[in-house]
């Protein structure tokens, strides 16, 4: 599928804006389908039609967090959220469940498309890259999948990428600019704590997958490492 098919579900009350965007992306080549409330993005996020969703912190019905809570029990769309400025804690929580990004109202138009074609970019990449292997940990970037001793675990796009990364690393340190240039397709900013989050949220995934044998090793004031038990 190529960009010009990206199909978007935008999740936000803010009729006038919805209309406003949806007629930007269409110049940008991006089929968007509006929601109004909580309820009706969640079900719309989850029937399969839509590749990334936009989804609005603030909405009636249900908020964009519970949105998201139901949207991870049983999917990993691609999900960028859209908070408040300032809204530091929106930003967090919203990583924390699972959130591959988030940009910042009011935003540029052009930035939200770039965030979306660099989530979706990393998620389309079935070039010829190698698998990689840790003991019992196997990651195909080809499937984008990700086994442990031979069972399949479910990743959000910028989990995957993060552990992939990471794994390609090896025994080096990944700083947490590199993480976010490689991961996210961004440089990182001053208190921005989105590799952060995405680390901690891929560590525990880890833990439970693996009881505990792999694990990502913090190196303060330097990044990350990934390791194994034994």
């Amino acid at each position: 599928m190529s960009e010009t098919e990206l199909h978007a579900l935008l999740i936000d009350d803010d009729a006038a804006l919805s209309e406003m965007l949806t007629e930007y992306l269409a110049g940008e080549g991006i089929r968007t389908t509006a929601a109004f409330n909580g309820p009706d993005g969640a079900a719309a996020a989850l029937s399969g039609q839509y590749d990334v969703v936009i989804l609005d912190v603030m909405l009636p019905g249900m908020d964009g967090n519970e949105v998201l809570r139901h949207i991870r029990k049983s999917s990993t769309i691609p999900v960028i959220m859209l908070t408040a400025k300032g809204g530091d804690v929106d930003r967090v929580v919203g990583l924390e469940m699972g959130a591959d990004d988030y940009v910042a109202k009011p935003y540029f138009p052009r930035e939200l498309v770039a965030r979306m074609r660099a989530v979706m970019r990393r998620q389309r990449e079935t070039g010829p890259a190698s698998a990689l292997k840790m003991g019992a940990l196997d990651l195909s970037p080809g499937k984008r999948e990700v086994l442990w001793n031979g069972a399949a675990f479910e990743l959000t796009t910028s989990e995957f990428d993060m552990l992939e990364s990471l794994m390609r690393a090896g025994e080096m340190v990944s700083s947490k600019e590199e993480l976010s240039l490689k991961v996210l397709g961004r440089p990182r900013e001053s208190y921005d704590r989105s590799v952060d989050v995405h680390v901690s949220n891929l560590r525990k995934k880890l833990a439970t997958a693996s009881g505990g044998v792999i694990e990502i090793e913090t190196i303060r004031g330097v990044g990350y490492r990934l390791k194994q038990q034994g």
